[in-house]
């Protein structure tokens, strides 16, 4: 049972990670791989200022606006300097390892007797369960604080969704997707596309920035390292999410995006618990997303072959 509320728990903070990849990804049709340093920033952020006294809401928020800046030079280089965007990016990610550095004044920074955004909803369950530090859960003792967080995180996760949903329905959102669609389109509408650009990486990365925070926060560290492949993740979530619901609308899209984080979370929990070697995962989660990707259309040309008549001989 640990396993599987750890699983969705950490499902659920990388899934804010993932809503900002499908941001960038899908509804501006950007490459932006700043992700990778971005999560990274959120973290070391958040630690420093933890560990010099701050809360941890207040440590959060400072977080998600680190990441949102850093997906504003992004967008700058790309617009103001006709820099390609997937070397923006680069830009931006090889520059926040040195910065992350920086923050933490060095690799790791551990988390050690400070605050938890979980902790009033620890005293409640602490509360009702009594005595002791677990919670009876489906027939399972389980650590009362995990439940805390997976709770925590559950509501942060469904709010963040449907913040991003309704945005994405409101006059901006829909310039914003428009810009992904068809900047052509909407420069002849008068709405400057640079700008949708810009913003809407600020939101991707506010989003990763806000994943990375989480994150250091439920394990305990922020390590300069972290943040190695998670563009990766990001993108594999999202073909599952789409594999599962399509992507027809913002909000089943959303929905699904979600759904695709905490299966493939589960997933490689299973495997590790079953005998994965830690090291060999990226490598897996690289050969799954590149499968992912190819497999659909393949299948799809296999089936067209099967359903195409023979001919016929004279």
């Amino acid at each position: 049972m640990s396993l599987v509320i750890g699983a969705f728990t950490i499902g659920l903070i990388l899934s804010l990670l993932s809503m900002g990849v499908w941001i960038s990804f899908r509804v501006l049709r950007y490459t932006d791989i700043t992700v990778d340093g971005t999560i990274t920033l959120g973290a070391s952020v958040v630690a420093i200022l933890m560990v010099n006294g701050w809360s941890p809401w207040t440590s959060i928020l400072m977080a998600t606006l680190a990441g949102a800046v850093a997906g504003g030079v992004t967008g700058v280089l790309h617009t103001r300097f006709k820099i390609q965007e997937l070397l923006s990016g680069i830009l931006v990610m090889t520059a926040l390892y040195s910065i992350n550095l920086r923050v933490m004044g060095r690799s790791n920074v551990p988390l050690l007797n400070v605050g938890s955004i979980a902790a009033p909803v620890a005293r409640l369950l602490q509360g009702a369960a009594g005595e002791g530090d677990t919670l009876m859960l489906l027939g399972w003792r389980v650590p009362l604080q995990d439940v805390a967080m997976l709770l925590t995180m559950l509501v942060i996760t469904a709010g963040v969704a449907w913040l991003i949903k309704a945005f994405l329905l409101t006059h901006l959102g829909t310039a914003l997707r428009a810009t992904g669609e068809n900047a052509q389109m909407v420069r002849a509408q008068g709405i400057n596309h640079q700008r949708m650009q810009v913003l809407g990486l600020c939101g991707a990365n506010a989003l990763v920035g806000l994943s990375g925070a989480l994150l250091a926060q439920y394990q305990g560290f922020a390590d300069v390292q972290m943040g190695i492949g998670m563009i990766v993740w990001g993108l594999a979530s999202i073909i599952i999410g789409e594999a599962l619901v399509g992507k027809l609308t913002p909000g089943l899209a959303l929905t699904g995006t979600i759904m695709g984080t905490l299966l493939f979370r589960l997933l490689i929990a299973i495997a590790l618990r079953w005998g994965l070697n830690p090291n060999d995962l990226k490598l897996v989660t690289a050969l799954f997303v590149f499968a992912a990707l190819v497999l659909p259309d393949r299948i799809k040309m296999l089936g067209g072959m099967l359903k195409r008549p023979g001919r016929r001989e004279c």
